[in-house]
């Protein structure tokens, strides 16, 4: 970048740009996905509620769907959301809060089929994400088995880059 460019970048986050992300960074965004997959399900059951509601507004009576439906409907929710968010951007809204992105080993966000197993790897074995801290590289579970990194990266949109340092 030359002397009298811009950068949308803060200088302060300059030296970071491209490593790989440590634990508690990827848990907070790991956090604030967990809180926009909860509202996306409360926003779903909300909707059905209005539906019955507007259906049959004299035998309304509010939903039951037990705790494995919810849980089941929580990890498809997951999946989904976190494989488009890796496939289409390389990173999650959480992703986005905390200045993270996901990238494979050439630095390129994952296709879309790496991106649907990373994300059911996640969402089945989340403890995984503890191994960043022996990983020497901080690769969780996921990420050593697919070749993946969580590295930050504050630019906003997604272009190649070098591989994560």
């Amino acid at each position: 970048m030359r002397e009298r460019e811009v950068s949308p970048l803060p200088r302060e986050a300059r030296p970071y740009q491209r490593r790989r992300a440590g634990l508690v960074t990827r848990m907070v965004a790991a956090g604030i996905d967990g809180l926009v997959v909860g509202l996306v399900l409360l926003g779903c059951y909300g909707a059905l509620v209005v539906l019955l509601l507007l259906i049959d507004p004299r035998n309304f009576s509010f939903p039951d769907f037990g705790l494995l439906f919810s849980i089941a409907s929580a990890f498809v929710v997951l999946v989904v959301y976190q494989t488009l968010g890796w496939w289409l951007v390389g990173r999650t809204y959480g992703g986005v809060v905390m200045g993270l992105r996901v990238v494979d080993h050439r630095g390129r966000r994952p296709r879309l089929p790496g991106a649907f197993v990373r994300a059911l790897l996640s969402a089945a074995f989340p403890i995984g994400i503890l191994w960043v801290v022996v990983s020497r590289q901080n690769r969780s579970v996921a990420d050593a088995l697919l070749r993946t990194s969580v590295v930050y990266d504050w630019q906003p949109e997604d272009r190649p880059h070098h591989a994560p340092r």
